[in-house]
C-alpha cells in the first residue's frame, strides 16, 4: 500500500491547485509541473497503481477526477492507446491547429518547451509540451496522425 508521504500530499495539493486555477484534468499530462513537481506524471502513476492506494487516497483523488486505469489485455492495449489519441481527438486536432498557427507566424517548426500558443477560439495549447509528447509517443500515433505531422514539416514524423 502506498502511504501518506509528504511527497504524496504535496503532489495532491499541486493537482488540486492546478484544477482550481482553471486547468482541465485532460490537460494535466506528464510534464505539467507545479512548484517543481511533475504533477502529470504523478497523476498517471496514481491511476496506474490505484489498487495500492488506501481508500481515503482513492476518495480524494476521485474527487479531483482521477480514475483507476483499467488494464486491457496485451493484444488490445495497443489499440486502446491509439483510440485515445485518434486523428479525430480534440487534443490532437488542437495541437495541430496550434502548430499550424505557429509555423505560419514564425516560419519554423522548432518550438520552445514552455511556449503556449493561443487559438482563435480562446483556448491555449502548451505547444512545446504537446510537441515533445507527440515525439516521445510517435510509435503509438496512427498513420494519419504521423502523416499530418509530417505534412507540417516534422522530419521525425515521416
Amino acid at each position: 500500500m502506498l502511504g501518506w508521504t509528504v511527497d504524496w500530499q504535496r503532489h495532491h495539493v499541486g493537482l488540486a491547485a492546478l484544477l482550481e486555477a482553471g486547468g482541465k484534468f485532460e490537460e494535466i499530462l506528464p510534464g505539467v509541473t507545479y512548484r517543481g513537481d511533475d504533477i502529470g506524471r504523478w497523476t498517471v502513476r496514481q491511476a496506474r497503481d490505484w489498487a495500492r492506494l488506501n481508500p481515503e487516497q482513492q476518495r480524494r483523488l476521485g474527487e479531483l477526477g482521477v480514475k483507476p486505469v483499467v488494464r486491457a489485455q496485451k493484444t488490445s492495449a495497443r489499440t486502446s492507446v491509439k483510440t485515445g489519441v485518434g486523428e479525430g481527438s480534440d487534443a490532437f486536432t488542437r495541437g495541430v491547429a496550434a502548430l499550424q498557427r505557429y509555423i505560419a507566424r514564425e516560419g519554423k517548426t522548432v518550438v520552445g518547451r514552455q511556449h503556449v500558443e493561443q487559438l482563435p477560439d480562446g483556448t491555449s495549447v502548451r505547444l512545446g509540451v504537446w510537441l515533445s509528447n507527440q515525439k516521445s509517443r510517435r510509435d503509438r500515433l496512427s498513420e494519419q496522425q504521423l502523416a499530418a505531422l509530417a505534412d507540417l514539416g516534422l522530419e521525425w514524423a515521416a
